[in-house]
């Protein structure tokens, strides 16, 4: 196993500074932010912002199309286009109908393009309509994706994944596996991914070899599918501390569970495309429920070149990503 202490120098000591390349502004005052989504009632990947908006004050501000999609008490500030409030910077997290129709709607703002969750490295049909005046992703791979993904080579600034400014320390229970779900049916906020029936069979052998399931559920699947195991009441890269081994159908989050030093295994269907690089992560991946036991038992974490081109640097990754925008909000 990779030592906690090396592997958090790796993400976080060369690679934070390679990558920026350069020190930090701030604005004048504190920036206005509206922030479009691929999914637009996606709170979930603004949330992880929140505190570091919070302690400079700056007001981060989620468009979407209406109030349907708002789930009551959610934290993260919403309004429509038409309801936006006044606002310094536009920051889209991908070139998907939602965000490029807001782009187009708020084309006085400034426009950043920030990488947010995963994206296939295949150029949007509407990517030629966004010209942000910058790019950030997490990681190396992950910028090597978006860049693909908006069909340019400019430089994308590294600035790391806010979800692994706070990794906790890492203290697997015996026998725990943590399941990470995906999206089984689509809805107005987003796409689904294949893949849930392999992760439920494998789910189940695992249990009946005695394996104790925690589930990480995404945010927008269907809970009763899941109901059997417990379900864990905190987000996916906090609870994979517990486990001595991840699977699930790869996404955003296996990169970040990785980082917390757990390693994962991939569920993969013939139908399911995802980049490389979330693959590259995976101690294994599987085709079949019959092989989980064994992927289990024999899961390891990638080597620290892997891990760290896939993960970005570590700690200080919102402070980075808001001095990034700070640049450019007027």
């Amino acid at each position: 196993m990779t030592n906690p202490v090396s592997r958090r120098a790796v993400l976080g000591g060369a690679l934070a500074l390679a990558a920026l390349g350069g020190g930090t502004a701030s604005a004048s005052r504190a920036p206005r932010v509206l922030i479009a989504t691929n999914e637009p009632w996606g709170t979930y990947h603004v949330k992880p912002l929140l505190a570091e908006a919070a302690r400079r004050g700056w007001r981060l501000t989620q468009l979407v199309p209406d109030r349907t999609g708002v789930t009551p008490g959610d934290p993260v500030p919403v309004a429509t286009p038409d309801t936006a409030p006044r606002a310094d910077l536009l920051v889209v997290t991908g070139a998907g109908d939602w965000p490029a129709d807001c782009a187009a709607r708020f084309r006085h703002l400034p426009l950043v393009a920030s990488s947010l969750a995963y994206q296939q490295p295949v150029e949007a049909p509407r990517a030629k309509q966004l010209h942000p005046r910058l790019i950030t992703s997490s990681s190396p791979a992950e910028a090597r994706a978006f860049g693909a993904y908006l069909g340019t080579r400019r430089r994308i600034r590294i600035v790391g994944s806010p979800q692994t400014d706070n990794l906790p320390v890492r203290a697997p229970e015996p026998g725990l596996v943590l399941v990470l779900t995906s999206v089984t049916h689509p809805d107005g906020t987003g796409a689904a991914a294949p893949g849930t029936e392999l992760l439920l069979a494998s789910a189940e052998k695992l249990a009946a070899a005695g394996k104790r399931i925690l589930v990480g559920l995404h945010p927008r699947e269907d809970r009763s599918l899941w109901d059997r195991y417990e379900i864990s009441d905190v987000p996916s890269v906090q609870a994979s501390a517990r486990a001595e081994a991840a699977i699930g159908i790869p996404g955003t989050v296996f990169p970040l569970v990785t980082a917390v030093g757990t390693p994962v295994v991939g569920c993969t269907d013939p139908a399911l495309t995802v980049p490389d690089y979330l693959l590259s992560v995976c101690s294994s991946t599987i085709t079949d429920a019959g092989q989980a036991v064994d992927a289990i038992n024999g899961a390891h974490l990638p080597d620290a070149e892997t891990l760290a081109d896939a993960v970005g640097p570590v700690g200080g990754s919102a402070r980075r990503l808001l001095d990034a925008w700070s640049r450019f909000a007027r």
